[in-house]
């Protein structure tokens, strides 16, 4: 059976980009590999068994998402509070919603884009998102 171990996104500004994570979603350097004109940084935190990897290319300073890119999605124990801390931080979340089937809360979220401009969802512990 197969085990998800991480996810890469690229980033064009790797020190920007570990800002982000750490105090966004309070992701800490798991491992640094730097080779000649690239780094893979592994992210994660004590609450994770999925690693997030950043992968940074001397000289390319933005990338394309393509029409393929969804999000990243977190689920966390108070969502009004991590809003209020991302807002204080200068990350412009975007509201908080409630998305119901057949009359059911299915999830409560809001979305934060990072330096690079892939969304975040954070989701409040709910049901499946746990």
């Amino acid at each position: 059976m197969a085990k998800i171990i991480h996810s890469m996104v690229r980033v064009g500004d790797l020190d920007k980009s570990l800002k982000f994570y750490k105090e966004a979603l309070d992701l800490d350097v798991a491992e640094r590999l730097d080779f000649d004109g690239f780094s893979l940084v592994y992210l994660r935190n004590e609450e994770n068994d999925m690693e997030l990897e950043l992968t940074w290319n001397e000289g390319t300073e933005s990338y394309t998402h393509g029409s393929g890119y969804g999000h990243i999605a977190v689920a966390v124990d108070d969502l009004e509070a991590e809003h209020t801390k991302l807002a204080g931080l200068g990350y412009e979340p975007a509201e908080i919603k409630e998305f119901f089937r057949e009359g059911q809360l299915l999830a409560k979220f809001f979305f934060v884009v990072d330096p690079d401009g892939y969304k975040i969802e954070f989701l409040q512990r709910h049901g499946r998102y746990q």
